[in-house]
């Protein structure tokens, strides 16, 4: 009986030792899958209480307000200095002439909404409404 007693006292610490091993291997399985498959990135929305840090908010800035000549440069020049499908080409009385045609506020409701080719916001989704007046302005003033 003492024979029998070890073989099964064997068995069972063997036995729990498996088990004991194979959660250990599902743990490590289970981490490595959580890792593979995590998300490479996140949105964050301004204003979201969640989106915090350093880095999110560096990410947010800007460095404040551009003026219209950056933006016309760094945006609109890209049709309107050529004038692509139609734009008001920069440095024509084309620009002028729509102003006096539709007035300051339906050019910038088509400059903030798009109009014809020209897609909401132009190619200017971070700029705000104010800096996009500001590139309208610029294209009116030379």
């Amino acid at each position: 009986m003492k024979k029998f007693a070890a073989k099964a006292a064997s068995a069972l610490c063997a036995f729990g030792l498996g088990m004991a091993l194979t959660a250990s291997v599902q743990a490590a399985t289970d981490e490595a899958i959580i890792e593979r498959i995590k998300p490479v990135g996140s949105v964050c929305v301004q204003g979201d209480e969640n989106c915090g840090g350093a880095a999110a908010a560096a990410a947010a800035s800007t460095g404040g307000a551009r003026s219209g000549e950056e933006i016309y440069t760094g945006k609109c020049a890209a049709c309107h200095g050529s004038g692509v499908l139609g734009a008001p080409k920069f440095g024509t009385n084309e620009m002028q002439l729509r102003l006096d045609e539709k007035g300051m506020e339906t050019l910038l409701t088509h400059a903030l909404n798009g109009f014809n080719a020209m897609p909401p916001r132009g190619t200017c989704a971070d700029c705000s409404d104010d800096e996009i007046k500001g590139a309208i302005e610029h294209m009116l003033g030379n």
